[in-house]
């Protein structure tokens, strides 16, 4: 299959879902959690049938809680997202919910400062996990110098790697809109797998690449040749490779319960993006690359 010959369509498509997912952000932004922002978070599990939110809101109306979250989990789950409470606001609570009647799973409460210093923490390490992963590729394709650089390699997996993480980020802009999913410490995390997940297909693509140019000698193969046939050598280890992770990802996305869950969604969606980014965005770039060379 000529996978360079439609490489136009593909940046196409590519952009439009990267767009797309920068409009969802600039428009809807995320929505923190309280990893995060600061605040407390109480899970419980009803013996009986699970009243109404407009019920549960009405038991807890005279409580000082800030802006209230009611989260419903499973069929008599429920997690209950506010401002930071103290031990006695958080008796109270049970006891408006009536303490026979439900059964507390956890509770946690995450102070302003700390939250913030998670946030200043987290952007840290992203940035820092990016530029590891980039200085890595130009390091480990010093050698290949034509008929491009390294650091065009490292510049071709940067812009895979961005489309990766972008287009889950977008998806959690929507769900933070219209169903209140917020941007927890597990969310992160998928993010930076997805960073790992993605640079790993975009290796294997790049050096198919570049021991089929090593092999080539002076024969008269154009480089676009090169990289469509190492496209299609590789093609199948690449979606294999996902497929093992994308099987018990949607194992946990459905039966892993309401923790794990925005956390495998978060994987779910990037490792898909991955694996065509690496065939139809970084290795077609290489191309572009050679024409400007």
């Amino acid at each position: 299959m000529n996978f360079i010959r439609h490489k136009k369509i593909y940046f196409l498509i590519i952009g439009a879902l990267s767009l797309a997912s920068i409009i969802s952000l600039a428009v809807f932004g995320l929505k923190p959690g309280i990893d995060f922002t600061g605040g407390s978070i109480l899970e419980i599990e009803y013996k009986e049938a699970r009243p109404s939110n407009e019920i549960i809101g009405e038991k807890l109306a005279g409580l000082d809680l800030g802006q209230l979250t009611l989260q419903p989990t499973g069929e008599k789950g429920l997690i209950i997202r506010m401002k930071d409470i103290s031990e006695d606001t958080h008796q109270e609570i049970i006891q408006k919910l009536g303490r026979d009647a439900i059964e507390e799973k956890r509770f946690e409460s995450v102070g302003s400062l700390i939250g913030q210093e998670l946030r200043q923490k987290t952007i840290t390490l992203i940035s820092v996990s990016l530029f590891a992963i980039v200085f890595y590729i130009a390091l480990a394709f010093r050698k290949v110098r034509r008929p491009i650089r390294s650091w065009e390699y490292a510049l071709a997996s940067l812009s895979s790697l961005f489309h990766d993480i972008l287009i889950p980020l977008g998806v959690f802009a929507i769900l933070g809109k219209f169903y209140g999913v917020e941007i927890s410490i597990p969310v992160v995390t998928a993010l930076l797998t997805i960073g790992g997940s993605s640079i790993n297909n975009v290796i294997v693509v790049f050096d198919r690449i570049r021991e089929n140019i090593m092999k080539r000698g002076g024969s008269g193969v154009t480089f676009e040749d090169t990289v469509n046939k190492s496209i299609n050598e590789t093609l199948g280890r690449c979606f294999n490779t996902s497929l093992c992770y994308l099987l018990p990802l949607f194992a946990i996305f459905f039966f892993g319960g309401e923790t794990l869950k925005y956390f495998s969604l978060a994987l779910i969606i990037g490792i898909i993006a991955g694996t065509y980014s690496a065939v139809l965005l970084a290795a077609p770039l290489l191309t572009i690359f050679k024409k400007h060379a």
